[in-house]
């Protein structure tokens, strides 16, 4: 599959003790306000764009770790967490703050139980920005005006937490479980033995608090959004 387009393309070289941003959304004109913003507020001074989970993948692969990753939930290829999931496991040690426009006090906090920094609803003043990445200079996990502690529903983020333990290697192999695949054709799609297919699902339920592959992708479902809002069904 072709990666999708992304802006400003080409190894990142950063002056000494300066950094870099990187800002994740599909519209360009908020991507443009977001550049402006983080070089209005902050030290980061070259900020590179991009328009997908998978380009974005392709940036942090190619340049040293960011300095700060600002993500938007809603992507054309994430479905619910898995975006700040993947990219957290990739940029271990890279703060992402999530902005977004669902501010729901469930969301914000499966965002921050999932390894966010910070939370930012959509549209805040540039000074919300600039006090959000004060905070977490200073190590603190930024949360909005208005967010209540204790508000998501039972299991919630204990549900998040398990799937962010999962390694890389078994994040990609509950994906293809969800996909319905069985172990033989998970082995020859990531070419390694089904003995080790079979080790890392045993893994990946135990980790999940699971018995069996049903209902590990049930416990990756409840990461979806239907599942967060409370307003779902």
């Amino acid at each position: 599959m072709t990666p999708k387009q992304f802006n400003n393309t080409g190894p990142i070289s950063t002056p000494p003790n300066q950094g870099w941003a990187l800002v994740v959304d599909d519209h360009p004109l908020f991507c443009d306000a977001l550049e402006l913003t983080l070089k209005s507020v902050a030290k980061y001074h070259k900020v590179r764009t991009a328009n997908s989970l998978e380009s974005a993948q392709i940036v942090l692969q190619e340049n040293d770790p960011p300095g700060l990753v600002i993500l938007d939930l809603n992507l054309p290829d994430v479905d619910g967490l898995d975006g700040l999931i993947s990219l957290k496991r990739q940029a271990e040690k890279t703060p992402i703050v999530i902005v977004s426009s669902m501010t729901d006090n469930s969301i914000i906090s499966a965002a921050i139980v999932a390894g966010a920094a910070g939370f930012v609803p959509k549209h805040s003043p540039r000074g919300v920005f600039k006090d959000a990445i004060a905070h977490i200079e200073r190590g603190e996990v930024y949360k909005p005006s208005g967010y209540v502690e204790g508000s998501s529903p039972s299991g919630q983020d204990e549900t998040v937490s398990r799937l962010s333990s999962l390694t890389n290697q078994q994040a990609r192999i509950l994906e293809l479980i969800c996909e319905g695949k069985l172990n033989k054709q998970i082995a020859f799609d990531l070419t390694i033995a089904e003995t080790t297919v079979k080790a890392h699902v045993t893994a990946i339920m135990r980790k999940l608090g699971v018995q069996s592959r049903t209902q590990a992708v049930l416990v990756a479902q409840n990461a979806r959004f239907s599942s967060v809002l409370p307003s779902a069904s």
